[in-house]
């Protein structure tokens, strides 16, 4: 239900704005250099090529690699840990309007010259985040019981949470907004598009290391079986 409604509200927004909204024909559009795709990935390819931009790379494809295990494990670990994840999902609609207010609120700061100031403020304090993250995790079976998880408990990971929204959102909208600074206007869309690309996949590829590394480094003791090491997933089978 939820999925349909939303997805008739996309058409019904859409097609309103195709039927209704015209192009302003008076403004004179910028001549963007590129012709095709050929031109376009040659182009690319020039600006990756410059000192500059190539050290932004490697800058942005490197730094999430600090916070990756803790983004991308948590919430696996706690549902291994016995977490509903029904009340994990319950827990993301009281973020809905935080993650809208907090744009609003970052955007005020990184206007200035130098919007990568937020990004870096606020890169210690995700990475201190992460230990918090590992703290849930090994606090969680301890306040278990039967009925479930205490209600302090859901607001201690709620709260932790919030907290990590608001300094990962300091990281995103910096990178947005230096991005948007640096882009050359005359080709702006395949300068922009480039760079988030980028900034996306700095994001996901340790994010896909740290999750494929989790049984390699996770040490498993066997229960009940003397002389019966559970180092590999064969072994921990039997």
């Amino acid at each position: 239900d939820f999925l349909f409604f939303w997805g008739a509200v996309f058409l019904v927004t859409t097609t309103l704005v195709a039927l209704l909204k015209k192009e302003n024909k008076e403004l004179t559009q910028t001549k963007e250099e590129t012709k095709g795709i050929t031109d376009t990935y040659k182009l690319l390819f020039s600006i990756i090529k410059m000192p500059a931009v190539l050290t932004f790379c490697l800058l942005i494809l490197t730094a999430k690699v600090g916070f990756s295990a803790a983004d991308a494990v948590t919430g696996l670990k706690l549902v291994e840990e016995g977490v509903p994840k029904e009340h994990l999902a319950l827990l993301a609609v009281p973020m809905v309007p935080l993650q809208i207010i907090l744009p609003l609120i970052i955007s005020k700061y990184t206007a200035g010259p130098q919007p990568l100031n937020t990004f870096y403020k606020a890169m210690p304090f995700r990475l201190l985040l992460g230990l918090q993250f590992a703290f849930l995790v090994w606090w969680t079976p301890k306040v278990k019981h039967e009925g479930g998880f205490p209600v302090y408990y859901y607001a201690v990971v709620l709260l932790s949470y919030a907290l990590h929204q608001i300094t990962l959102y300091s990281m995103y909208v910096a990178i947005m907004a230096f991005n948007a600074k640096v882009s050359d206007p005359l080709i702006g869309g395949t300068y922009m598009t480039l760079l988030n690309t980028v900034s996306n996949l700095g994001g996901n590829w340790p994010s896909t290391v740290a999750l494929w590394l989790v049984d390699p480094l996770t040490v498993k003791e066997c229960a009940g079986a003397q002389n019966q090491t559970c180092g590999t997933a064969l072994a921990a089978e039997v």
